[in-house]
């Protein structure tokens, strides 16, 4: 096996969108073009975008489907890029996404032979029932989601929760726990930056501060942190909360903030890009409140362990895997009398709430360094070990442009009848539907 390994990292979602997993993919391809060898994304393009990377960058054509899920969805219909693609140097294909980079990545596995990893980040039932209202396409949907991810050679799992949800939806293959790293470095920032920080945000001394870092959507448990805190505040607790993102509720949740009474004391910063800064609010607060069921990975836990912050986590969640409750965690039932009843006890005892984030900092963070090098290790197993199959997507005997044609004339037919489904039935019928479907 030669020394150096050439990745073709493949995601739907890349810089300039901001996520979790667009972040991902630029840490592998960052570690892997400076320690392992050659790194390139293959990702939809962006108008206006400039790629300036220390890695290839390869763009395809897109369309704008933002508002519908949150990113612009790639269509590399392009026959130059296809070739291009398909003649790189390539040991091995990593998609981290299940529906159109993975569709792409076995077109060009049916080209060069190469194996497939598939890396399952979000619970994507979640995702597409919130994207289409009408059940009998979610399911449909749904179908052909688990139908691609069985065509890939090796899976991989972000948690065990992650793992648990994809059975959830009809996935019968295996899979692999490979949890992702952090890029922020070990160690609290100094006092002086965190002074600056509390000095900016009139943060008092002796008094709690709770911090939320995420999307800004109710899914994430943020109804849980609005009302324990108003029930704080109504037993005469000193607080402040820190909101850190953006989203498409951050107007109904600062809007529920005010209807509770506790607005005064929440802080909503915005999206705030820039990682040092992230890491000086990080290292200012006591604990970090993050009730979501949703999130398979957590990242903002490690994130926040980084900088000896403890969090506050719903027991049994994804986001709770790895962790000791009253060691390097604090763990609660998913709902507000919990998470009020936890805080009390708590009160302004910051020294044991530091002891926690200190816990966290020794015990749960992993770097992306240690996160990339696993998966290295995992590539140079895959590649010396699988076996390369009969094309899986198409016809053998057919051209791969042909063959991404017709793939492409499939979804474009499938779009078109939900556009008709969606003008020629009204709300009532929908719920009809739903109802015996």
């Amino acid at each position: 096996m030669k020394e150096k390994i050439n990745v073709c990292l493949m995601n739907d979602s890349f810089p300039p969108l901001i996520d979790g997993v667009a972040n991902t993919v630029v840490n592998y391809a960052s570690i892997i073009e400076e320690k392992y060898g050659h790194a390139i994304v293959s990702t939809p393009d962006y108008p206006g975008v400039t790629d300036d990377y220390p890695f290839e960058v390869m763009r395809y054509p897109s369309i704008n489907t933002t508002k519908l899920v949150g990113y612009r969805a790639g269509m590399p219909l392009d026959v130059s890029y296809l070739a291009r693609l398909s003649n790189k140097d390539i040991d091995i294909i990593h998609s981290h996404c299940p529906i159109a980079s993975t569709i792409l990545a076995r077109i060009v596995r049916d080209t060069n032979h190469k194996p497939i990893i598939m890396t399952y980040h979000t619970k994507f039932d979640i995702e597409l029932k919130k994207a289409i209202n009408f059940r009998l396409i979610q399911n449909t949907a749904i179908s052909t989601l688990i139908k691609n991810i069985e065509a890939v050679d090796e899976v991989w799992v972000v948690s065990r929760g992650a793992g648990e949800n994809l059975k959830s939806m009809g996935y019968k293959g295996d899979y692999i726990v490979m949890t992702n790293g952090v890029d922020l470095p070990k160690g609290k920032v100094s006092r002086d930056r965190i002074n600056r920080i509390r000095q900016e945000y009139l943060l008092p001394e002796n008094c709690p501060v709770f911090l939320f870092v995420g999307r800004m959507q109710w899914y994430k448990g943020i109804k849980i942190i609005i009302d324990a805190l108003r029930n704080l505040s109504s037993r005469g607790m000193d607080y402040r909360m820190m909101f850190v993102g953006d989203g498409a509720d951050r107007i109904d949740i600062q809007d529920y903030a005010i209807e509770k009474g506790i607005f005064e004391k929440c802080i909503f910063t915005g999206p705030i890009r820039d990682r040092e800064r992230l890491r000086d609010i990080y290292s200012s607060c006591d604990l970090f409140l993050f009730p979501s069921t949703f999130d398979t990975n957590g990242i903002v836990v490690r994130e926040a362990a980084a900088s000896g912050l403890g969090s506050v986590l719903i027991k049994d969640s994804c986001a709770a895997e790895d962790v000791t409750g009253d060691e390097n965690a604090l763990l609660i039932e998913e709902n507000s009398e919990s998470m009020t009843d936890l805080l009390v006890k708590l009160g302004d005892n910051l020294s044991y709430m530091h002891t926690i984030g200190e816990n966290a900092m020794n015990q749960i963070y992993c770097s992306w360094d240690d996160s990339v090098a696993r998966a290295v290790e995992r590539y140079r197993y895959v590649i010396d070990n699988v076996q390369y199959h009969k094309p899986t997507l198409f016809d053998e005997n057919s051209t791969v442009l042909d063959n991404f044609f017709s793939l492409w004339a499939d979804i474009v037919n499938t779009i078109d009848k939900t556009r008709k489904i969606g003008e020629d039935v009204n709300n009532r019928l929908y719920d009809m539907l739903d109802r015996y479907l």
